[in-house]
């Protein structure tokens, strides 16, 4: 077929994807656009690489430097955030309250600046990393935050799937690439493979999430078409995360999903104690299997050499090199510098600029007080998850997925540095379960809330808010 043909069709398909998903009766902001732009660019290429700029970096100078486009449209989405927080007025200043955790990790990596090697670089990347959290906000303080949850992931991923899947079959050029060892991966609308996978698998948890929620709500008006729409998004999803090929996506799905529809068993989701359990057992089952060695058996599989693909040899070079093991390098400043060169000299043809472990990347940034600041968070986030799943397991039950599989995955990834989107999520999780609560309240109270239609029937509204009910404005 060729390339014109197919994109056509393409476009025909997001059309069709879109008028299935319809919901007339969900109102949510405009400002909703720049998170769903956001994650359109962080969970694909930057901007300049759209634009067929050059993205390749010869030398451990061009990591300091950055690119001013890049910089410049970011600064935009992210002054364009702020103003939207702001004139949401309480109900931002209800979720920061409600989220102490998450404050106390970015005043950390705010105060780490004052010891790292590049202080200027290290700062502008913390002013990036305020975008994650104010994006959050945005979905988090919409007046229907649960509906802003479910157009934000549909209005990602009937993008950016199907799009992947055009690249790949019908613009090699831009959905195919061969890695430095001349290997060639499907990369979609990722730069590569395993960038491809985690964007893929985060959007798809959103999708499990709304195929489990319309199976469950029988009398939802238009279920048939929702369902349409999601189960063709899982299906391309599916076949996404295969050409992807990478592992750890790939079982972070399976564990995040599995958890859903575990969890949502009615003999499992009436005992809190079951819930602790069967995440228990999914997290220290999927993190074993990895540690003893599922990765290197992929590899060999493949035909390739441990050597350049584990990530061992990564993390036996890179931990003797911390500056600092109680406050590490500073925000995002390890791979910088005469640290960046001799890692690739280490690795002169794989050149890593990341420990490919999350816990790792934070210890070699931020020190054993990060580590532990990220472990609080991890734990608080899963807490709150639970509360969650008491008064609402569908959203319950998603955010118990974010957390665990963020867990999971930055044991071989690095998943808690900025502008990845299973950080976003985890985030999302965090938030949004800070406040999570019940609309609660008398009859009258609740038809105050509700508007009624020409036909006089009272809209459909979601049953569950992300910030607490009493501050709302």
């Amino acid at each position: 077929m060729p390339p014109l043909v197919a994109t056509f069709i393409f476009a025909l398909a997001v059309l069709a994807l879109f008028a299935l998903d319809r919901d007339q009766e969900l109102h949510t902001s405009a400002a909703l656009w720049l998170p769903v732009i956001f994650i359109w660019i962080v969970g694909s290429r930057p901007v300049t690489a759209w634009m067929g700029m050059d993205q390749s970096v010869a030398n451990a100078g061009q990591m300091v430097e950055g690119s001013p486009i890049d910089r410049l449209f970011f600064q935009v989405l992210l002054g364009a955030a702020i103003l939207v927080l702001i004139r949401r007025g309480r109900r931002t200043t209800s979720a920061l309250k409600a989220n102490w955790a998450i404050l106390l990790y970015f005043s950390f990596c705010l105060l780490s600046i004052l010891w790292s090697d590049f202080p200027d670089v290290s700062f502008k990347r913390w002013i990036k990393s305020i975008g994650d959290l104010a994006m959050v906000l945005i979905v988090v303080t919409d007046r229907q935050p649960m509906a802003a949850l479910r157009r934000l992931f549909s209005r990602t991923a009937f993008i950016m799937l199907p799009a992947s899947i055009l690249l790949i079959k019908y613009y090699g050029n831009l959905g195919r690439a061969f890695d430095p060892y001349g290997w060639m991966e499907l990369t979609g609308v990722a730069t590569n493979k395993n960038s491809l996978g985690v964007v893929t698998f985060v959007l798809l948890l959103g999708v499990v999430w709304r195929i489990l929620s319309l199976v469950r709500s029988k009398r939802q008006p238009n279920r048939s078409r929702h369902l349409l729409a999601q189960g063709s998004l899982l299906v391309a999803g599916l076949v996404l995360l295969k050409m992807a090929g990478s592992a750890t996506s790939s079982a972070s799905f399976v564990l995040g999903s599995g958890l859903m529809i575990a969890t949502g068993l009615p003999v499992i989701g009436r005992r809190p104690v079951f819930v602790h359990a069967v995440v228990l057992f999914i997290v220290f089952t999927a993190v074993f299997g990895m540690l003893a060695g599922a990765d290197a058996a992929l590899v060999h599989a493949m035909g390739r050499n441990t050597d350049f693909t584990g990530r061992t040899e990564i993390w036996k070079a890179v931990l003797p090199m911390a500056p600092n093991p109680i406050v590490g390098a500073g925000f995002e400043s390890f791979w910088l510098g005469k640290r960046l060169e001799k890692m690739w000299s280490l690795f002169p043809v794989f050149q890593p600029n990341e420990a490919h472990n999350g816990y790792i990347e934070v210890y070699l940034n931020l020190g054993w007080v990060g580590v532990g600041l990220i472990g609080l968070l991890l734990i608080n986030g899963y807490f709150r998850a639970v509360a969650a799943f008491r008064r609402d397991r569908g959203i319950g039950g998603l955010m118990l997925a974010f957390v665990a599989t963020a867990a999971v995955y930055s044991v071989t990834e690095a998943g808690f540095r900025m502008l990845d989107p299973i950080w976003i999520f985890l985030l999302m999780a965090v938030v949004a379960t800070g406040g999570v609560t019940s609309v609660a309240g008398s009859r009258a109270q609740r038809s105050a809330r509700v508007p009624i239609n020409r036909a006089g029937v009272r809209k459909r509204r979601d049953m569950v808010t992300l910030v607490p009910s009493r501050r709302n404005s």
